[in-house]
């Protein structure tokens, strides 16, 4: 079945499955309004004290700047953690459904839920009630690559699902204090994800703001914002390299 999509690629509002940007709200389970085509609305602080954002208040571009802007004063700052005991499967199972944030539980992995928001023109496989992608087209926001993404052994390595925030180093920073439903929660939130060009996922590794930033530059503004919103999300600390450079970005946006 072949349904084509619009919106901006990356992170643009879909049609057909209610595909669209990730809310911005408090963390995972408390009463958060939904982002429409990457907005900035009322969010709640790490501590839980609601604090309105003003979507207008920020520069023009991605709503979201506006919400990072708010929202990089109020984190923490302090040495990152040993990476002892690290290991991926503290973070749940590999895109499971059975998560609290958007799109859980709601029949499809999560890796086929970005992949159907993020990509445009795609096909399903038959019999999965249009859940699995088969074909589609990347407009890849860390490399502005057009990527003709086609399931298979060999070819689906081409789009990958990056973490944002990746968890090893989320783990470093405050992610061991989470609960197990917590970081199942971090691992699957769709504010922290987006289908990228594999080679640029790969490159990025776990690197923070310090150490690596999307080639396209046009895109830096998104992607820090995203960075800052899901350490406030989730509680999450930033090093003093990690907050300068998240303020360069953000100051230029």
């Amino acid at each position: 079945m072949r349904r084509a999509r619009g919106g901006r690629s990356g992170h643009g509002r879909r049609s057909g499955h209610g595909r669209h940007s990730p809310d911005v709200g408090g963390r995972p389970g408390e009463e958060r309004l939904a982002v429409v085509a990457g907005g900035a609305p009322a969010r709640r602080r790490a501590a839980g004290a609601p604090r309105p954002v003003d979507p207008d208040a920020g520069p023009p571009g991605d709503p979201l700047v506006a919400a990072a802007l708010g929202a990089l004063p109020q984190l923490e700052v302090k040495g990152r953690a040993p990476k002892t005991g690290y290991d991926r499967d503290l973070f749940g199972q590999s895109w499971t459904d059975d998560v609290s944030v958007e799109f859980g539980r709601n029949g499809c992995d999560t890796r086929n839920d970005i992949l159907q928001r993020d990509l445009q023109d795609i096909t399903f496989r038959p019999g999965t009630r249009d859940c699995v992608v088969l074909t589609g087209v990347l407009e890849g926001p860390y490399t502005g690559e057009r990527i003709d993404f086609v399931r298979g052994q060999d070819t689906s390595s081409e789009v990958q699902i990056d973490h944002v925030v990746a968890m090893s180093d989320a783990w470093q920073k405050g992610a061991q204090q989470l609960t197990e439903e917590q970081r199942r929660d971090f691992a699957n939130d769709p504010l922290n994800l987006l289908a990228v060009a594999g080679w640029a996922n790969q490159q990025k590794g776990d690197g923070d703001t310090a150490t690596w930033l999307p080639p396209r530059r046009e895109f830096r503004c998104s992607y820090v914002s995203r960075q800052v919103l899901v350490k406030d999300r989730y509680g999450l600390w930033v090093t003093p390299a990690e907050r300068d450079a998240m303020d360069r970005v953000l100051a230029g946006c």
